[in-house]
């Protein structure tokens, strides 16, 4: 590996401010070519603001930095393109009308004879997604894939041009293992390449899988760099958050379980879909785990309401109860935390307190209208539950981090007092301190009483809370897995048994 004095990138004292708040104060980093870089830090502590600086989208107010040997100050996101700059951002930037090949090279679509030439397009298109492990169809809407899919098409759009330095925001947040090893096979080959790459991340194993240096960032200043071969875990969240953690997550205690809260029976989600039947008592977590498309989001959606299933029945302490939409599920006191916040959870426009109110608008209201100072007491109380770091009530979502944005999902929920709380991801693209408050705030709620169910790509993280864990297969509950009998390579296997002929994943 080159030497730090040979670094591509350097950033030397870069600052910016917004109103009321320092992001950068004083940031340094070194990344030289051919390296993998790693940027950790917690939410807020101003990886996406050094990002954006770095791309041309924000202007830093002070501070150097050079590409190669000539300054670099980009004044839009066309310079930084023009630089050799790439980035894979977090939030996703695919138009979802467009096929896949189109997505791929929107801004540069291959021509013959001045029109379009859609064969060569698909060519170069099923080319950059067998790079990146990808099987799906060049002509597909990219409105019809999934969010893993998504991402691993930002990814192969990234890598559709050359580039000198690469910047992967979370990459692997909705990956399955398989789909990270790709990816991590693809990171080698451009490191090979003489790329630099910057890999933001917060699942702390792949930074000591994947990671040659790391630069951690806290409160917008850089507080170390370092080689990660020279790191513990313990030592990197320690410079992280400023202080130990005992455990990655917090320990899981035995708890009353009460008689079942939530019975599903023979629920199809499509008329072509196998049924499923699962239980979720009263004080305890659930896992569901499987690979994306395995059908597991598809069935929490069905179960909330948000699709219509073909077929199935639902109990609710005992109870059959008609789902017809969320509105249906709230009443019964079921609530969903969606995998995509921003989407479908969040209104990023409004602030925190209307955000927090709007599953429970009746609570904040009276006679048709809002009252006002009920809002912002409800919130402020719900804020200093979940720790939401932000200047108060009334900040817009949009500007929070990702781990406080998730915090304020998963208050609007805290705020109806459901009892059944199914949370999609909850932990996607949030830093090892919040994702330990959210895996804390999810085992106390079950021994609160409520039921949890907790979908996820991340399978240490089912592991480490979880009570039992439901695998799903191509549509299907392949197996169950009881907490005292725990074990990743049982768990993937039944995650691949519907894949493979007669079932065997071996």
């Amino acid at each position: 590996m080159n030497s730090e004095s040979d670094a591509l990138l350097r950033i030397t004292g870069l600052v910016k401010r917004y109103p009321g708040v320092t992001a950068l104060d004083g940031v340094d980093l070194a990344v030289t070519a051919g390296e993998i870089h790693v940027l950790i830090g917690e939410n807020g502590a101003g990886k996406s603001t050094l990002v954006k600086c770095l791309a041309g989208v924000e202007q830093p107010d002070a501070g150097t930095m050079t590409l190669g040997d000539v300054e670099h100050r980009p004044a839009g996101a066309a310079a930084g393109l023009r630089a050799g700059i790439r980035v894979v951002h977090q939030e996703l930037a695919l138009l979802p009308g467009l096929t896949v090949a189109e997505n791929l090279f929107l801004q540069r679509l291959p021509r013959r004879f001045g029109v379009v030439d859609r064969r060569e397009m698909r060519r170069r298109a099923a080319a950059l997604l067998a790079r990146i492990g990808l099987d799906v169809s060049p002509d597909l809407p990219v409105g019809r894939l999934g969010i893993a899919q998504m991402q691993l098409i930002e990814i192969a759009k990234a890598l559709s041009s050359e580039c000198r330095l690469l910047i992967m925001d979370e990459p692997t947040a909705t990956l399955t293992p398989r789909e990270t090893a790709t990816l991590f096979t693809v990171m080698r080959q451009l490191k090979a390449e003489g790329v630099a790459i910057i890999f933001i991340s917060h699942h702390l194993d792949e930074i000591f899988e994947i990671g040659d240096r790391v630069t951690v960032l806290r409160n917008g200043t850089s507080v170390a760099a370092r080689a990660v071969a020279d790191l513990t875990i313990p030592e990197l969240v320690r410079m992280m958050v400023g202080r130990d953690l005992a455990a990655e997550y917090p320990p899981v205690t035995a708890r009353p379980v009460w008689p079942e809260l939530l019975e599903v029976s023979d629920l199809a989600v499509t008329t072509r879909a196998p049924a499923i039947s699962l239980t979720v008592r009263a004080g305890e977590v659930v896992g569901v785990a499987g690979l994306v498309g395995s059908g597991r989001t598809e069935a929490m959606r069905a179960i909330f309401g948000a699709d219509r299933p073909a077929a199935g029945t639902v109990r609710v302490r005992g109870r059959a109860v008609r789902i017809r939409s969320p509105r249906d599920a709230v009443r019964h006191g079921i609530s969903f935390l969606t995998e995509d916040r921003k989407a479908q959870g969040l209104v990023l426009d409004l602030s925190i307190a209307a955000n927090l109110s709007l599953a429970g608008l009746d609570r904040v209201s009276g006679a048709g209208l809002l009252r006002r100072a009920v809002e912002i007491a409800s919130a402020t109380a719900l804020s200093g539950t979940l720790r939401i770091k932000s200047s108060g009530p009334e900040q817009l979502v949009r500007s929070l981090s990702g781990g406080n944005q998730q915090k304020v999902v998963l208050g609007r929920w805290l705020a109806v007092d459901a009892d059944l709380l199914i949370v999609d991801e909850p932990t996607r693209g949030i830093d090892v301190g919040a994702r330990y408050e959210i895996h804390q705030l999810l085992l106390d709620l079950a021994g609160a009483g409520k039921g949890v169910l907790v979908v996820s790509s991340d399978l240490p993280e089912l592991l480490g809370i979880c009570d039992r864990i439901l695998v799903f297969s191509a549509g299907r509950i392949a197996g169950e897995v009881a907490r005292a009998d725990f074990d990743a390579a049982r768990i993937l296997h039944l995650a691949y048994s519907g894949y493979v002929k007669n079932g065997s994943a071996a």
